[in-house]
């Protein structure tokens, strides 16, 4: 048993998750009705969605309440990195509406519970998202309100570095350190979990969701990689002066596959938050950053809301000026950093772009409805460009800290700096 362990261990955890998804794919097809291995992908996602909020709220607490904590200018440019990114991905989504237009089938029965918890228009995304951030802190935590951890997180840890003693802080820090290995250790059980998420996707949809809504599945899935391929490489490139595509390539790798799977920027935090590790960034910077862009780092979202709300405007034979469309782009990218880091949130938003053309709630809700229907891939690939970009974005304002102070980049970058391991 020991030899197997090790065995399992030692092998490459996207080699063991590769594996997992071939399993989970032939058990869909050989024994679809053994819900059992379902079990698994429900066991994985809700261990993650557990303990992220305490790791974060750890993390960030003790984070800032040490002597050497400070969130300096690079905290500054990530947040221009999330914000200006989810702008240019809305405006892609424009861009490529306008060249392969898609219409939409609409019908009453697409109308789902979900879809009536819409929020009505942007005051009512900017309320929320105050409320959300003063929430109770107990609450912010059971309820897994990432903007409400981060808020009463940051405003403990500054009270803490000013009035606790260092042993407190010794003792917050080994805290952090224990949450970090349980992460680690549910981490490495992914390989079962996304088994049984595979599982469940196939055997409950099979192959026929890419068939009905096939060109819509294109469309969206086509612009999300040429956000993830072209425009955030664009970015980062300039940032960085140097080629990003091994940066951006290995953050697809080992956090946008995952976050495929678990349809959660969420859940897909400890995982982020792992990689950061990996890549040899400040602690103190990438506990608030990561749990930060699973909230207003939404590329993903917004080009769902924008080419879902153009989708239906074709549909409807509405003309679209070109200062139309340019508003969109601005509300779209907007009301994505409103998105709940759970599935299928940005889907709820698309009433409110929707609004903006006089499209009635009756029609707008059955989009939505689209929506849950194709979410098994539109969700999975929108979470994965999210969820690596917050990776990808916290660690391109690391290094461009690094160059700034004379230190080299990491080798995998063309540098000196060996991380990574």
């Amino acid at each position: 048993m020991k030899k197997v362990l090790d065995t399992y261990n030692n092998t490459s955890l996207i080699l063991r998750i590769i594996i997992g998804i071939i399993v989970g794919v032939i058990l869909a097809f050989a024994v679809p009705q053994a819900a059992w291995i379902e079990v698994l992908g429900d066991l994985f996602v809700g261990a993650l969605k557990a303990i992220a909020p305490v790791l974060v709220a750890v993390l960030v607490a003790s984070s800032l309440c040490q002597d050497s904590a400070k969130l300096d200018s690079r905290f500054a440019l990530v947040i221009f990195f999330y914000l200006f990114s989810t702008y240019l991905a809305s405006f892609t989504a424009v861009l490529a509406s306008f060249a392969f237009p898609q219409t939409i089938t609409l019908s009453e029965k697409l109308v789902t519970d979900e879809a009536a918890a819409a929020p009505g228009g942007l005051g009512e995304i900017v309320h929320g998202l105050l409320m959300s951030i003063i929430a109770n802190p107990v609450e912010a935590v059971s309820e897994a309100n990432y903007l409400g951890i981060l808020f009463w997180a940051v405003v403990a840890g500054i009270a803490l570095k000013r009035f606790a003693r260092s042993e407190t802080q010794i003792v917050l820090a080994n805290f952090s350190d224990a949450v970090t290995q349980i992460v680690r250790w549910i981490i490495n059980l992914a390989p079962f979990g996304i088994c049984g998420l595979v599982f469940s996707s196939v055997a409950e949809n099979g192959m026929d969701i890419f068939v009905n809504y096939g060109r819509l599945i294109i469309l969206l899935v086509g612009t999300m990689l040429t956000v993830a391929l072209i425009i955030k490489p664009l970015i980062v490139g300039i940032a960085l002066r140097t080629n990003p595509y091994p940066l951006v390539l290995r953050c697809i790798r080992e956090s946008g596959f995952t976050a495929f799977f678990t349809r959660s920027s969420a859940a897909n935090i400890p995982v982020n938050m792992e990689l950061c590790r990996k890549l040899g960034l400040d602690k103190d910077m990438y506990s608030v950053s990561i749990p930060l862009g699973s909230t207003v780092n939404m590329d993903g979202a917004s080009v769902t809301i924008t080419i879902m709300t153009l989708a239906t405007v074709h549909t409807l034979g509405i003309d679209v000026s070109l200062p139309s469309a340019a508003l969109l782009s601005f509300i779209s990218a907007l009301a994505a950093c409103g998105t709940s880091g759970v599935t299928g949130g940005s889907l709820l938003l698309i009433p409110m772009a929707c609004s903006l053309f006089g499209i009635s709630d009756d029609i707008s809700m059955q989009v939505v409805g689209v929506g849950f229907i194709i979410g098994v891939v539109q969700d999975s690939m929108e979470t994965a460009i999210n969820s690596s970009g917050d990776a990808l974005f916290t660690a391109t304002a690391e290094y461009v800290q690094w160059k700034k102070e004379g230190k080299s980049l990491p080798t995998f970058l063309g540098g000196n700096t060996r991380v990574g391991l």
